[in-house]
């Protein structure tokens, strides 16, 4: 029974620390801001 307990909380710990290292391993300022597009550079081909 107590070794049916540790496999428990080793699979426990190891599914929080492939969260928590997935979560914090991207970049350092976050997630980049979108581009902005102006309605000229939409779409080049398109004919006014």
């Amino acid at each position: 029974m107590t070794l049916l307990l540790l496999e428990a909380l080793a699979a426990g710990l190891l599914l929080v620390g492939i969260v928590w290292w997935t979560m914090f391993s991207g970049r350092r300022g976050g997630e980049l801001p979108p581009e902005k597009k102006d309605a000229d550079s939409a779409d080049p081909n398109s004919e006014k």
